[in-house]
């Protein structure tokens, strides 16, 4: 993506419309989200870099958009960002590899 900035605010205009038309699914989807990204035996920085690493794997542009934000939020260093790329490409080959280039650019431009 060009710009991660501009992409993420596209599709969360898209979430939210669909959240005003199917609420008690967005609504069961947001409980599900805060509740697995919360604090317990990890930390939310721990979990976001999971999430981000299963968004490289699974080739979600988005979803790594999301997360990259998510993992700045909870401090999260390019380091970090990039030894989750590693995992994901262990999981995921050469696919996650291309994903997780993805991912480094989206830090780059979101953490500047």
């Amino acid at each position: 993506m060009d710009d991660w900035k501009s992409e993420l605010e596209t599709i969360r205009a898209e979430m939210g419309d669909y959240a005003a038309k199917q609420g008690a699914t967005q609504q069961g989807f947001a409980a599900l989200h805060g509740a697995s990204l919360a604090p317990g035996a990890l930390g939310t920085k721990e979990k976001e870099l999971i999430a981000l690493a299963i968004g490289i794997a699974r080739q979600c542009s988005y979803c790594i958009g999301i997360h990259i934000q998510a993992c700045i939020a909870a401090g999260a260093t390019r380091p970090e960002i990039e030894e989750t790329v590693n995992v994901s490409v262990l999981m995921g080959g050469g696919p996650a590899l291309m994903y997780g280039m993805k991912a480094l650019e989206a830090y780059d431009q979101m953490s500047a």
